[in-house]
């Protein structure tokens, strides 16, 4: 046997050995994520593009090691269900579901014990059926959730507007994130002196009309993380300055599309949080095995234009800690 035909057989070999015994060398196939989304808003989509950010940080290259599969539902409960479905089919290694609504839709649709499931941006997932425990939970479901610091937003308010007395609440009673906060925003607007208002749209066009009736009522207005008046908040915070009621918000994004204020958690962190928990798990790891998580930083984030149409002064507390927009 010639030298060149050893040497062949030889590297033939080395390579069966390899890949018998390092399997990553057979297996060469991308990991593939599949992402949903309920709505189009600065704070969701934040919280994607921080997850894609870490999962390149974490090596994850799109093309080449990397597969994306990613659906909008634009705020249809029945299309996150289409989605979810769909997903299911792929089989993709983790199905990330940002909010409440299309985490439910998969869940419903896998149970929790079929593929990784990873949430974000989900504000009571004990409540919404995703999970049993923020610690100690079952199945194949964890992720990121974003219940919002509600005792520091209503202080808050008293920091920036002393005088406020009346605080209107504009949410959607079919949005479980919204309904899951109201408990915790009722007890702190007593607790610290305010009176509370509530005017729920249930969908889209009703938002305008809803506002209206706040106004002359309330001296400020909240939004809790409420995906249907969050996507509109472009509209809701300009007909709110053009009655020149001051608009707090419980997302900074919302503080970009024009709300006055909020003092809230970062989504791209949000996002990057749950980017590592995806990686975890593309690297093996079980998702009983990983605690549901939460932001660990609050910031302050101002609308200058809203700030200078509603003459207000910030407190040089204020001033000095906050991001503006």
């Amino acid at each position: 046997m010639s030298n060149a035909k050893i040497i062949k057989n030889v590297l033939n070999t080395l390579l069966v050995y390899l890949s018998l015994s390092f399997p990553s060398f057979a297996d060469v196939s991308p990991k593939h994520i599949a992402i949903t989304q309920f709505v189009e808003h600065i704070a969701v989509d934040s919280v994607r593009q921080g997850l894609l950010e870490e999962l390149a940080q974490q090596g994850y290259q799109e093309g080449e090691n990397f597969k994306i599969s990613f659906e909008n539902a634009q705020g249809n409960a029945a299309t996150a269900s289409q989605i979810a479905r769909k997903f299911v089919g792929l089989k993709p290694d983790v199905i990330v579901a940002i909010t409440t609504p299309s985490a439910q839709a998969v869940v419903k649709i896998t149970g929790d014990n079929t593929l990784p499931i990873v949430f974000s941006a989900v504000t009571d997932p004990i409540a919404a059926g995703l999970v049993s425990s923020l610690k100690h939970h079952k199945g194949k479901v964890t992720g990121v959730m974003d219940a919002p610091p509600i005792k520091e937003q209503i202080a808050f308010i008293k920091t920036l507007l002393p005088a406020v007395k009346t605080i209107g609440v504009l949410y959607n009673p079919g949005d479980s994130g919204s309904v899951s906060s109201l408990t915790l925003i009722r007890e702190q607007a007593k607790e610290q002196g305010f009176a509370l208002i509530e005017s729920t749209p249930i969908k889209s066009s009703d938002i305008q009309s809803a506002l209206l009736q706040l106004v002359g009522k309330v001296d400020a207005i909240y939004v809790p993380l409420d995906n249907m008046i969050v996507s509109a908040m472009h509209s809701v915070a300009s007909l709110a300055l053009k009655h020149n009621l001051p608009l707090f918000a419980a997302d900074g994004g919302s503080v970009e599309a024009g709300a006055l204020a909020c003092l809230g958690y970062s989504y791209l962190e949000a996002g990057h949080k749950t980017g590592k928990i995806v990686s975890e798990i593309l690297k093996g790891k079980n998702p009983v095995e990983i605690a549901v998580a939460s932001p660990d930083t609050t910031d302050i984030f101002i609308n200058r234009h809203a700030l200078e149409k509603l003459k207000i002064t910030l407190p040089e507390a204020v001033r000095s800690q906050a991001h503006y927009y």
